[in-house]
């Protein structure tokens, strides 16, 4: 006992020679604790729907009233007939679409059954799941007052069951599989991973050894040394993408609908700033295990937890919805879903593809700066 109790003391002292460590074993917990606290929540709240209401009569907007009343829906556009629809959910701007037919009202008023489309984005699957839960209760409850409202006018005997007829059609996804939203998602976090540790750890290798310094006084400059280091990591990174698609479509029936180019521009974009964030923390770590450690804690977290892979975006706090725009797998995977599951090129999604440029120049900039200052 005496001696495990010596291993221990020293144990200790180890762990108090390192107030990163300590500090990071302490408040990685808690920070997780907290941020699935905030984050964890499947309610869907504020489904931007647009409205395409033909009919313009009293019923119809009952119809569009009982959708507003739930709380869910926020009605974000009121279109004109013929709008171009899936340019709509294709640049984001609606998540879902009522369509409301000519008669529609005339068809409840002579006790018909009148017809009404529900169109929704169904690349988020479990968000989809749920607001065609919220529409057949919709449905459900004003077929259930149309009922009502027949029998006392016209008597039970004459009356023959005025309602709506909704068709709910679900784009994208219309299997509604968690695969097909999932699978984007994993690309993103195993292409953070494979960029920022193995970028970080092989520096961080390099200059354990000794070597980082015999390259400093070899004929190469600064850019020669990053980019020579960090190229095989980019080459492997992009061979895990093609990996990932191949088992994602034999797996699982994922298809990519849009093109490829732009999938790779995409992606290139994205590991760019990954690797960048790699070389950033070799900056910043002074073991293998330190390095580790930091980008578990500032890249492979935030992906997980921050960038609507898994948790919804608009249903964490407003403080963490401020935070999750510094995480470039955010704009990645809103570029990546939309190219693989709606089939949709770059062009709607340009602010997506500045941010992840913004966020490549910034990272490798500061990593070029701190590398230089620290092998002086």
């Amino acid at each position: 006992m005496k001696r495990i109790g010596a291993v221990a003391i020293k144990e200790f002292k180890q762990v108090f020679r390192d107030p990163l460590s300590l500090a990071m074993l302490i408040a990685l917990p808690v920070f997780m604790l907290v941020l699935f606290g905030y984050a964890l929540d499947f309610d869907v709240e504020s489904v931007r729907l647009a409205v395409e209401d033909r009919d313009l009569s009293r019923a119809s907007r009952q119809l569009v009233t009982a959708f507003t009343d739930t709380g869910k829906f926020e009605i974000v556009a009121a279109l004109p007939a013929g709008s171009d629809i899936a340019l709509l959910t294709e640049r984001r701007e609606a998540r879902a679409i009522l369509v409301i037919p000519e008669e529609y009202g005339a068809e409840l008023e002579a006790g018909g059954t009148a017809q009404a489309q529900f169109i929704l984005d169904g690349t988020d699957s479990t968000t989809a799941s749920s607001v065609v839960g919220y529409v057949t209760g919709i449905v459900g409850a004003i077929n259930a007052g149309q009922l009502r409202e027949g029998l006392r006018r016209r008597g039970e005997q004459r009356f023959s069951g005025a309602g709506i007829r909704f068709e709910t059609r679900v784009w994208y996804n219309p299997e509604l599989e968690s695969s097909h939203f999932l699978v984007p998602g994993l690309i993103a976090f195993i292409m953070m991973l494979t960029a920022v540790l193995s970028t970080a750890l092989a520096v961080v290798r390099e200059s354990e050894r000794g070597t980082l310094e015999q390259l400093r006084v070899a004929p190469l400059g600064t850019f020669q040394i990053l980019i020579g280091k960090t190229l095989p990591y980019l080459l492997i990174s992009l061979i895990g993408v093609v990996l990932i698609l191949l088992g994602a479509r034999i797996l699982f029936g994922v298809i990519v609908r849009g093109s490829y180019l732009d999938l790779w521009f995409a992606t290139l974009l994205f590991l760019v700033g990954g690797l960048g964030w790699g070389l950033l923390v070799s900056t910043l770590a002074n073991s293998q295990a330190h390095a580790f450690q930091i980008s578990i804690f500032t890249a492979l977290l935030p992906t997980i937890l921050l960038s609507g892979f898994i948790f919804p975006i608009r249903n964490m706090p407003v403080a963490l919805q401020w935070l999750t725009y510094a995480v470039p797998a955010r704009y990645y995977l809103v570029i990546l879903r939309g190219i693989v599951l709606k089939g949709a090129s770059l062009s709607p999604y340009w602010p997506q593809l500045v941010a992840l440029g913004l966020y490549a120049t910034a990272v490798i900039g500061l990593a070029t700066l701190r590398f230089v200052r620290r092998t002086r």
